[in-house]
């Protein structure tokens, strides 16, 4: 009996394992979202409810300590071929998820899913087989049974934690795999007592030890993902939260996260934009009202950067998505050293930021911390001219950032003339969730706009949102940008009056409701941008 519990025990350790495991192999390509967490329970449930009819008929057929045995060294080997197989198909979503190419996608994501059916039924078949062979009374049998499926709910309990709290932080999700199948090895060795699935057992472990090792030691997290044409990989890790890598094209280098769509940092050492996105960011304090008659509006031809005594410049920013820091470099470069704190969930993508994309500047104090919940916790006294988010997981951004209870927050943190802007993507069709954003911000800020930055017709593209505390009119944009000084980069200059006519007032449908913490369907928002663009609308 104390085997069998053994048993039942690690096979509920090793499904709930698996499944959290899982959620973090499947997450790079396919993102953290509720579609896929609801697929992966929903097949783990099924792969239990057929492993326990087949494990009721098989422990009739084979009534025998061995034949259960033998079912979970399968079950283990399984687990332990999960993120070496799933990797051609994992390669598959990537390019599905690039391309928008929606066969590709489903067929990927059903078959990653299904490399979970075969050991998640085996897993499955043990504790009603374990019933089988420990009843031994009949009158005994609920008992044994409950005591049985006590056990193995006790194993799938710990099972939830250890992969989270140790397992993943502590060795990656392909060694998490490893270990789950190693345990499971380990506790048919110790239950095989001399037999043979005892030997076969210890066989088995040392060819997946032996495995796990080999590629560790000769293969890089990614390796099959580079074509060629991306850069070369400086460095790759998988961190607490991203597979991170950054690539390089001689002085360019950008970082991407994960596996799917987007870039989020890049470093242009050699010019003063970033050619992207990111350069918006520095158009939303000239949506405010122009400096009054006696404001200085100063500039330093030395440093080509214009002076914190311009009183239409922002004093202190606050950077909630600092990434590897392109938008405190850019801040940095132009407005000059005025203090930014920025607000990162990774800390290994600090360092990344600072080992490789010069994220050292002395007035930038970067923070590991959630962005909602560290700007939450905030004094009220502690405001910023300008909070900047941007805060995707391509195409995803975090539904709690989103919504009317944020932007309250924000509001409160923000100083008289202060400013929010907002990084947002959409197609060149489908502006669903520009508007959304648009509807959620305007309920606490009276002046909304929007910067198309222009782009493919065949890709995602971006939209800048800016808000301003207080009342303010779309022409003050046009003479902050006329009044930029002389001084100032000739491609700032270009840039600003290219971004002036990219410009305009947010019009959001009136019939569409604000995002609440309540209520906050950006997953479906974000599914309807995406599948239409896929369809050509």
């Amino acid at each position: 009996m104390n085997r069998l519990l053994l048993l039942v025990f690690m096979g509920g350790f090793v499904i709930l394992g698996m499944e959290l495991s899982a959620s973090r192999l499947l997450e790079p390509a396919f993102g953290n979202n509720q579609i896929v967490w609801a697929a992966l329970i929903g097949l783990i449930l099924a792969y239990l409810a057929i492993g326990g009819w087949v494990g009721g008929i098989l422990g009739d057929r084979f009534p025998t300590l061995e034949g259960l045995q033998w079912t979970a060294l399968v079950a283990a080997l399984g687990v332990a071929l999960i993120p070496f197989v799933s990797g051609p198909v994992l390669r598959m979503a990537a390019v599905g998820i690039d391309n928008f190419a929606v066969g590709l996608l489903v067929g990927s994501l059903v078959a990653v899913l299904l490399l979970f059916s075969i050991p998640g039924i085996l897993l499955g078949a043990i504790s009603p087989w374990a019933v089988r062979l420990a009843v031994e009374d009949l009158a005994e049998t609920g008992r044994t049974a409950g005591r049985l499926y006590a056990t193995a709910t006790v194993g799938s309990i710990l099972g939830t934690f250890f992969p989270v709290l140790w397992f993943i932080p502590s060795y990656g999700t392909r060694w998490s795999f490893t270990i789950l199948a190693l345990l499971l090895l380990l506790v048919i060795i110790l239950t095989g007592l001399g037999k043979r699935p005892m030997w076969f057992a210890l066989i088995a472990a040392v060819l997946v030890l032996g495995g796990a090792l080999w590629s560790d030691s000769y293969q890089s997290i990614r390796i099959g993902w580079d074509d060629g044409k991306s850069g070369e990989i400086i460095y790759e890790d998988e961190s607490q939260y991203n597979y991170i890598a950054v690539r390089q094209w001689r002085s360019e280098r950008h970082l991407k996260l994960n596996d799917g769509v987007g870039i989020h940092s890049v470093y242009h050492p050699e010019t003063v934009l970033s050619l992207g996105i990111w350069d918006y960011f520095l158009m939303a304090p000239y949506f405010n009202k122009p400096p009054q008659p006696g404001q200085s509006s100063d500039t330093s031809s030395q440093s080509g950067t214009i002076q914190q005594s311009d009183s239409l410049l922002p004093q202190n920013v606050l950077l909630i998505g600092l990434a590897a820091g392109t938008v405190s470099e850019l801040i940095t470069n132009l407005y000059g050293p005025i203090p930014i704190t920025g607000i990162e969930l990774d800390p290994q993508i600090i360092k990344v930021g600072q080992q490789y994309f010069g994220m050292t500047q002395d007035n930038l104090t970067p923070i590991a911390a959630d962005g909602r919940a560290w700007l939450t916790q905030q004094p009220t006294s502690s405001t910023w001219d300008l909070i900047a988010v941007d805060a995707y997981r391509p195409p995803y951004i975090p539904f709690h950032l989103t919504t009317l209870e944020f932007f309250e927050v924000v509001h409160s943190h923000l100083s008289d003339n202060g400013l929010l802007a907002i990084n947002i993507g959409r197609t060149s069709e489908n502006f669903e969730l520009v508007d959304q954003l648009a509807t959620t911000v305007g309920e606490h800020f009276p002046s909304i706009y929007l910067i198309d930055e222009p782009g493919p017709s065949d890709n995602l593209g971006n939209t800048m949102l800016v808000a301003t505390v207080q009342e303010t009119e779309l022409a003050n944009l046009a003479v902050n940008v006329a009044n930029i000084p002389d001084s100032v980069p000739s491609e700032w200059h270009e840039f600003a009056n290219r971004a002036l006519g990219q410009a305009r007032i947010a019009a959001p449908p009136a019939d569409l409701r604000p995002f609440t913490d309540d209520h906050a369907p950006v997953e479906r928002v974000v599914h309807r941008i995406i599948f239409s663009f896929m369809l050509g609308n």
